[in-house]
This record gives C-alpha cells, structure tokens and sequence, in this order.
C-alpha cells in the first residue's frame, strides 16, 4: 500500500511540473532541469554524510578495538 501511495505522490508531482512547463512556455524546462538539480544535490549530499557517518563508526571501532584494517 506504501508503495502505491508513493506512486501516487510521485504520478502527481509529474503532472505539476508538465503543467507548470505548459503554462510557462520557453522557460519551462529550465524550471524543470532547477529543480531536478536541486533535488539530485539534496540527495547526493545526503548519501554522501550518510558515508561518512558510516566510514567514522567503523574508524572509531578499529580504534576502540585495537586494529586499523584499511577499508
């Protein structure tokens, strides 16, 4: 059902933005490619501190734990 909903959301959301192309003519797939890049750094940058965090646990239990093993 969560996945359905998502869907939705998503099926949604891409008729705003082809409405929103429609309405504003000749600016409409700048609008469309800002905000598609806006998105993809949020994104980006969120794995990329979900990484980090991860690669600091693991150098902080070599420590702890007496070993440094490369990763």
């Amino acid at each position: 059902m969560r996945t359905f909903l998502y869907f939705l959301l998503f099926m949604f959301l891409a008729v705003v933005v082809i409405l929103l192309a429609a309405l504003l003519g000749d600016q409409g797939a700048w609008y469309f490619a800002w905000l598609v890049g806006t998105a993809m750094i949020v994104l980006i940058s969120a794995a990329s501190a979900a990484l980090l965090d991860t690669q600091e646990e693991h150098a902080a239990g070599q420590v702890a734990g007496g070993t440094r093993k490369p990763l």
